[in-house]
């Protein structure tokens, strides 16, 4: 297999720093949200639903720009940089408000940077490469991902403070901004006639097959809410306070290690297979989530969890990136993230709802059920 480019591995390990710092700071927010602020569950679900939104809206803007000015990279370290510049808010707050308002800049900043560096990523290699690129980017990712909630579980062993701990999270993330700002080059920029006019209703001229993407894609997000869901059912079972985020690092074991090899799979073989795969495993994750409260039943569900994700995800970007123009793919990865944020947040909510009602078995019920109907119109449907 011919090499990636540095540019790729670049944002790889940007991924992996910032990521780092996120999944240490999330990997403790809802316990920080539940125990010490002493919010709902529901107000949890409301939280992250709201802020993985915002970030969907503003990659629409986002890809838009990218694609008129051909400066991806400009916005890829503005998001980063924005994202990395909440992180001692998070430590700081002393209310839900300031939690939520830490929590919304942050995701504004991811959603400056997504549908730019993914672009970016399609922009780096020749069509061939996709799958392996997108699945590298991700499985750096969730190396960080891993990291961050182990350095979580250490923190809280040794300084058995919430707060103390989510302050080491602005290292990584000061790393992850310096690397992408240093190493990253853009390819030649198309000519300004070429470039389409920074306008939304650019997304009218992309094709039929895109728009089955985002179909596809905001199905399998309703069936998958947030992971926070993941963190309190791990607490609910009785995981020790200080061993709730290796759930985290579970799920992001299984996530890194399979996510390149699937990308790279992925570039050959059925798409189809691929995703009804990944949607078997994410049944049978949440039934073991909901039907096996147990501690060890948790880190089974959590470890399909990421399987289901390592399948799947890379998957989907590739199958924007091969379907959309490549002078709209800025907008293209906009308009998908929309979608998919769109559809999270009314995940999360049915999910913080059913859990308030009827209980954690509830929501990953539901959440099965989700998955199987969404496996079933795969089957069914080109």
């Amino acid at each position: 297999m011919k090499r990636l480019p540095a540019g790729i591995w670049a944002l790889g390990f940007g991924s992996l720093f910032m990521d780092m710092s996120s999944e240490l700071v999330h990997g403790l927010l809802p316990l920080f949200m539940v125990s010490v602020l002493h919010t709902s569950v529901l107000t949890v679900g409301i939280v992250e639903g709201v802020a993985e939104a915002t970030a969907a809206i503003l990659k629409v803007f986002s890809g838009a720009i990218s694609d008129r000015f051909q400066h991806r990279k400009s916005l890829v370290v503005l998001g980063y940089g924005l994202s990395a510049a909440t992180k001692p808010f998070f430590p700081l707050a002393g209310s839900v408000a300031m939690v939520f308002g830490a929590r919304f800049l942050d995701r504004v900043g991811k959603g400056i940077r997504g549908a730019p560096r993914d672009a970016l990523v399609a922009d780096l290699v020749p069509e061939s490469q996709r799958g392996a690129a997108y699945g590298l980017r991700q499985a750096l990712d969730s190396v960080g991902a891993v990291l961050g909630p182990l350095l979580a579980v250490a923190l809280m062993f040794w300084l058995a403070d919430l707060r103390a701990a989510m302050w080491v999270a602005v290292v990584p993330a000061v790393i992850a901004v310096t690397l992408l700002a240093t190493v990253i080059r853009e390819p030649e920029r198309a000519p300004a006639e070429e470039r389409p006019p920074m306008a939304l209703s650019n997304a009218r001229l992309l094709p039929r097959a895109f728009w089955g993407v985002v179909a596809l894609g905001g199905l399998f997000t309703l069936a998958r809410f947030s992971e926070a869901f993941l963190v309190l059912r791990a607490e609910d079972v009785g995981v020790p306070l200080a061993w709730v985020p290796a759930v985290m690092v579970c799920m992001n074991v299984f996530y890194a290690g399979a996510a390149y090899p699937a990308g790279a799979a992925a570039d050959s073989a059925s798409p189809r297979s691929f995703l009804l795969a990944g949607l078997v495993l994410l049944v049978l994750g949440d039934l073991v989530l909901a039907l096996a409260p147990s501690i060890p039943g948790v880190f089974v569900g959590t470890g399909l969890w990421g399987l289901h994700l390592a399948l799947t995800q890379g998957l989907l970007s590739k199958l924007v990136a091969d379907s959309a123009p490549p002078a709209l793919r800025g907008t293209a990865f906009g308009v998908f993230n929309l979608v998919l944020g769109v559809a999270l947040l009314l995940a999360s909510g049915i999910a913080g709802a059913l859990w308030s009602t009827w209980g954690p078995a509830a929501t990953f019920g539901c959440g099965a059920v989700l998955a199987g109907l969404a496996a079933a119109i795969v089957l069914l449907r080109r």
